[in-house]
């Protein structure tokens, strides 16, 4: 079932994207298909999608995201100081200035829905795995290269667009608006061109390098879609530190 998804996601992708030569992307999915397939099997990702996901579990992962949407913030205002032409420079910095100024009003206000106020997301104490996460993300951003870090962004503004498209052709669990709502923000034709953005510049630059760095970029990514995964796990799992 999830392969045949997947096979749909590439084929959707191509219709966002009709002049790419999608090289990279086209790598990534036949080389780490079955980690990709893992996340959408995963017993939050499920949950989420059927609405029995326990509401603390899900309390747990929207206050470490935003945790973790502020250093990604800071990777993005990296990506823009390093992007190599003003095309790409302002693709960062419009999407430095709609995290910071947009997605993250909307995670406050959203959060009030699960009676989580700013005080308490402004307070989280960062997982060991969003530590981990986002040191990896800015240490890619600081010491490697462009491809690099693009390549460290992908499995999170690519998999999330994965995991939406995935749950809305799944049927939107009407028990649970507030997951619905989670749904529709990562399925919507918003969130589609991020994805296709992204790939698109992905696979620009991996025509543009040699073969060492295109394994170094291959490498980035998948150490992201392993964090991905983690991420998901420290979220069902209610993950903290142990003392």
């Amino acid at each position: 079932m999830s392969k045949i998804y997947l096979g749909a996601v590439t084929h959707v992708c191509n219709l966002y994207c009709v002049e790419l030569t999608l090289s990279f992307i086209d790598d990534i999915q036949s080389e780490y298909s079955q980690i990709r397939e893992d996340i959408l099997a995963h017993p939050f990702i499920v949950g989420v999608g059927n609405g029995s996901l326990n509401v603390e579990n899900f309390k747990h992962y929207v206050l470490q995201d935003y945790v973790y949407l502020v250093d990604y913030s800071r990777v993005l205002a990296i990506g823009a100081a390093r992007a190599p032409d003003l095309d790409t420079m302002s693709w960062f910095a419009s999407l430095l200035d709609e995290t910071l100024n947009t997605e993250m009003d909307l995670h406050r206000t959203y959060c009030l829905e699960f009676g989580i106020s700013r005080r308490q997301l402004e307070s989280t104490v960062p997982s060991p795995t969003t530590i981990s996460y986002t040191s990896f993300l800015l240490k890619t951003a600081y010491q490697g290269t462009f491809g690099e870090l693009i390549a460290a962004l992908l499995p999170c503004q690519l998999g999330y667009w994965e995991i939406g498209q995935y749950l809305s052709s799944q049927g939107k669990p009407c028990n649970a608006p507030l997951y619905s709502q989670w749904i529709d923000m990562y399925s919507s034709e918003e969130f589609a061109t991020l994805a296709s953005t992204i790939s698109d510049l992905a696979n620009r630059v991996y025509e543009m390098v040699g073969d060492e760095e295109k394994v170094a970029m291959k490498e980035a990514y998948l150490t992201g879609v392993r964090f991905e995964h983690l991420f998901w796990d420290m979220a069902y799992n209610l993950e903290q530190w142990s003392s």
